[in-house]
């Protein structure tokens, strides 16, 4: 009986240590203010979540926790089809926020106001100095356009699309197309 305890002791032990190994990504959800995803190919819209809210959600839930949820250091608006996520100490226009069309949720956008909310690769992209950058970070785009105002690069096949136009960087989330 005792060798039987240590041995449920020892397997438990280990299971748990692979669970520790394995990092976020194919598959996992990635809640953009917790984890710290590294590996771009586990960036995929339909896996992302902000403050609880994923693509496809009800308008109830993303009402419910976006704006009835108190979250630390952030003034909502919801204005429209959106709900905008300002940061209190400088609302000088949204950081994140969702748009809530046909009674679900159907886009999450972040931006460089949000860089310090999110962690792992995204963080590095919002803070990104060029697009070139961006692509070091994320790989070669599935398409996208450059000009002398910044570029636009997409990521269809993951579900996101940066917008980067100098200082301001906005990656926006949309179901996988």
């Amino acid at each position: 009986m005792k060798e039987m305890l240590r041995v449920f002791v020892l397997t438990s032990v280990t299971m748990a240590g692979v669970g520790l190994w394995a990092s976020p990504g194919f598959g996992e959800p990635y809640e953009l203010s917790k984890n710290d995803v590294m590996d771009p190919k586990a960036i995929k819209s339909p896996d992302i979540s902000l403050f609880g809210v994923k693509l496809g959600d009800g308008e109830a839930k993303a009402v419910d926790a976006l704006v009835n949820e108190k979250i630390p250091g952030i003034k909502v608006e919801q204005e429209a089809l959106f709900i905008f996520l300002l940061d209190q100490r400088k609302p000088t226009g949204p950081m994140a926020g969702v748009r809530v069309q046909d009674g679900k949720v159907d886009l999450i956008f972040i931006n460089n106001r949000f860089a310090y909310k999110t962690r792992g690769l995204l963080r590095n992209v919002l803070n990104s100095e060029s697009p070139e950058d961006i692509r070091k970070l994320l790989g070669q785009e599935d398409y996208g356009d450059e000009n002398v105002m910044g570029a636009v690069l997409a990521y269809d096949k993951q579900g996101f699309v940066i917008n980067y136009l100098g200082k301001d960087v906005n990656i926006e989330f949309s179901p996988v197309r």
